[in-house]
């Protein structure tokens, strides 16, 4: 199960990011995190602006809502989002 708290009027969110991808998607749960695959390339931030992108378009949101809280260079990340609520969250978590 993903581990999703309320912290610092954010949700944060453990999310594994697989860069290179043949299309952006939400895969699912792995190991209490969200698996997220991309289609950018980990360099110079790209595919953490992918991610925010994906996930804020999934959840109705503005990509400025969606921020990496921690693990900017790697793979495994926490997510911080703002102007959702937690069931809208686990809704796009478990849809795929």
């Amino acid at each position: 199960m993903i581990q999703i708290t309320e912290q610092n009027g954010g949700i944060i969110i453990p999310v594994k990011v697989v860069p290179n991808a043949s299309r952006d998607r939400i895969i699912g749960e792995l190991d209490g995190a969200l698996k997220v695959n991309v289609s950018a390339t980990p360099e110079r931030g790209a595919a953490n602006k992918a991610l925010c992108k994906l996930l804020a378009e999934s959840l109705g949101l503005r990509t400025s809502q969606v921020t990496i809280a921690t693990g900017q260079t790697s793979p495994r990340k926490t997510v911080r989002i703002t102007g959702a609520s937690i069931s809208v969250i686990h809704a796009i978590t478990t849809k795929e």
